[in-house]
């Protein structure tokens, strides 16, 4: 899978993220240094161990960069930037159960602001899966020749 480059100039509006899915008791907030143990257990249920591992480096960071998504006081979501490399967003993942409500566009949009936060102009999703959402959701572009990227000889 490429990799695909984002413009974080060019960013939807922060209400077009969490605003966009409290109407249905979701909250989207950054994630707390002591909820690192209760994210892997989720990771891991619905993802992989890997993405597990990816995301504990976010947790090393001040604030931590990764976006919890909340409903009921569980974990039905998360979306973490600068796990892999600067600039990098992902791993991010919601629970299959409450996918299609738009809790994955809020992530991915609170995810990148974090990133525009930090001063970057551009973010990059590494081997990106469901490229069309990425570019409808904030004009996301393919990046020639990226595959497989900084994901070369893995060790699974």
């Amino acid at each position: 899978m490429s990799d695909l480059l984002v413009p974080l100039y060019k960013l939807p509006a922060r209400a077009n993220g969490a605003a966009s899915v409290q109407a249905a008791g979701v909250v989207i907030r950054r994630a707390n240094s002591f909820e690192q143990s209760l994210l892997a257990e989720f990771i891991v249920t619905h993802f992989t161990q890997s993405w597990a591992d990816e995301t504990a480096v976010t947790f090393s960071h001040q604030p931590v960069s990764c976006f919890l998504a909340i409903k009921d006081k569980r974990i039905i979501g998360f979306a973490s930037f600068e796990a892999t490399r600067k600039t990098f967003f992902g791993p991010t993942g919601v629970d299959p159960a409450h996918r299609g409500r738009g809790v994955g566009k809020a992530l991915l949009i609170e995810a990148l602001w974090g990133l525009a936060d930090l001063g970057y102009a551009y973010a990059i999703i590494g081997a990106a899966g469901p490229v069309e959402f990425y570019a409808k959701a904030v004009g996301a572009t393919v990046i020639p020749d990226s595959s497989p990227g900084v994901y070369a000889d893995l060790l699974w």
